[in-house]
This record gives C-alpha cells, sequence and structure tokens, in this order.
C-alpha cells in the first residue's frame, strides 16, 4: 500500500476516534457509490453525518480542508443520497469534514455542516 494510502488510513481511523469520543456511533466506513467513496457514516441520535477526512504531513498546499472540491462535494452527495435511499433513512442529515494535520503536533479539526 502507497504512503499516502497508508496516511489516509490512519487519519480515518484517528477521525473515527474523535467521533467516538464527541459521542457520535461509527455506521459506516468506506462506503462506495459509484466513483464516490464516503469515508465515515456516523450517527448522533437521529442526525446522520456523513464525514469527509482529510490528513496532511505539511501544509505547503494548503490546509486539508481546502482540498474538498466542489467535484468531490458533487460526488458525496450523490453517494449519500443512494446510501439515504437504500437505508430508508428519514431523519436530518449534515456534511462534515474532519481535516487532519500531522505537521509537528498532530491536529484535528471538525468542521460541521461544511456543505450542503
Amino acid at each position: 500500500m502507497s504512503e499516502h494510502l497508508k496516511l489516509g488510513n490512519r487519519g480515518e481511523d484517528w477521525a473515527c476516534e474523535h467521533l467516538r469520543g464527541q459521542g457520535y456511533e461509527i455506521v459506516c466506513r468506506n462506503y462506495r457509490y459509484g466513483r464516490a467513496e464516503i469515508d465515515i457514516i456516523a450517527r448522533k441520535e437521529k442526525l446522520l453525518i456523513f464525514v469527509e477526512v482529510k490528513t496532511r504531513t505539511n501544509l505547503s498546499h494548503g490546509e486539508p480542508e481546502a482540498a474538498v472540491s466542489r467535484g468531490k462535494i458533487g460526488r458525496l452527495r450523490k453517494a449519500a443520497e443512494q446510501y439515504i435511499y437504500a437505508t430508508d433513512w428519514l431523519h436530518d442529515v449534515r456534511f462534515d469534514v474532519i481535516a487532519i494535520s500531522v505537521a509537528g503536533e498532530r491536529h484535528i479539526e471538525h468542521i460541521e455542516d461544511a456543505f450542503w
């Protein structure tokens, strides 16, 4: 496995730990639909949260959350719509981004309602 994939997997593990620590239940990881992948699907009470995780070892190319492009958002929305339909989810949903920087000490930023 390449180094960037290993880093991405570690970032998702850290994001899951963070979410669990905040009282979220992890429902699914790496949900795929077409060309899209939702890194984490979590739940807190009657709220379903679709989480995109971005992890960076240095910030020379910008903050991790800046890597969530319009195209990525569109693919995430379609995958989320499919998941909602497939599971017959009838409550609220939210899209979050968890940005992780491991340039020096690890820093996790949880951006709620990052986009719709």
